[in-house]
């Protein structure tokens, strides 16, 4: 039996549908309103769930604010760079 040599490009492949997370880090440059109303908008957050990851945020440094396949995350992430907040797919 040979076995097969694993080609390194496909050894970091991921699948898109997998579950990701949205990761939004703390900067000193938003205000926490702003913040707030972000999460509000974008990622359809209660207000109080907005306030507690804008807290966590900012006293730990990252929060993870939603999860889903990239696809689902790649748009969310994109308005919310767009609106000068930190923000990874991971």
């Amino acid at each position: 039996m040979v076995k097969q040599k694993q080609h390194p490009e496909n050894i970091h492949q991921e699948n898109p549908t997998t579950l990701k997370e949205l990761i939004l880090f703390n900067d000193d440059v938003n205000t926490f309103d702003f913040v707030i109303e972000t999460l509000i908008e974008v990622c359809e957050h209660e207000h109080e769930q907005a306030e507690q990851c804008a807290m966590i945020a900012h006293l730990k440094g990252k929060c993870m604010v939603k999860t889903g396949d990239y696809f689902e995350l790649k748009p969310i992430s994109v308005e919310m760079s767009f609106r000068g907040l930190t923000v990874s797919i991971e």
